[in-house]
């Protein structure tokens, strides 16, 4: 985790695009497949978070299989971290706390939005966020039970930096009993 706090404030510090975004993957309970970027809000011992809705898909996938794979790319950087492991929900007072620093416009989406359910238009959105914001006309915005975050806790971290001629420095972490064990991969 030193390792991965080390490259992360290179990538804040240096990467033009948002260094927060990173691919999931997730496998339904059929074992298929779905990849969708999400943001980094937490990475720390205790692993990797990002937030969503419930009763998204990605949701739906990680209750029936509860784990996944991560991969943030920094291209300015020239590196790469893949993430994976299993998946557990983070706690209300997490969620809640992550939910409060978000700007008020966000929170009311999170109360509009049904995630990745049909709509007619952009205007139902806009319908929905006005209805929350009408629910919700002062103060503080509480955190929607159909919201809230999993941490990925990792099993396996591969750490990979370009190098010329695609002679690229491959790092593999692999805990086991919980210690970690490192292992150089061939590009």
């Amino acid at each position: 985790m030193a390792l991965f706090q080390d490259w992360f404030a290179a990538a804040r510090a240096g990467e033009t695009d948002d260094p927060t975004a990173m691919a999931l993957a997730t496998a339904d309970a059929t074992g298929r497949p779905a990849v969708r970027m999400v943001l980094l809000k937490a990475a720390e011992v205790r692993g990797f978070v990002f937030y969503t809705n419930l009763e998204s898909p990605k949701s739906t996938d990680l209750r029936a299989n509860p784990r996944a794979a991560l991969c943030l790319h920094w291209a300015k950087l020239g590196r790469q971290v893949r993430i994976d492991g299993r998946v557990e929900p983070v706690t209300d007072e997490e969620a809640d706390r992550y939910h409060a620093t978000r700007p008020r416009l966000s929170q009311l989406g999170a109360w509009a939005s049904r995630q990745s359910q049909p709509m007619a238009g952009r205007f139902e959105l806009e319908q929905a966020v006005a209805a929350a914001a009408l629910r919700f006309p002062f103060g503080a915005v509480p955190r929607p039970p159909h919201w809230s975050g999993w941490r990925v806790v990792p099993e396996r971290m591969e750490f990979w930096q370009e190098r010329a001629f695609r002679h690229h420095d491959r790092q593999l972490f692999v805990r086991e009993q919980g210690t970690w064990r490192v292992q150089w991969l061939f590009p």
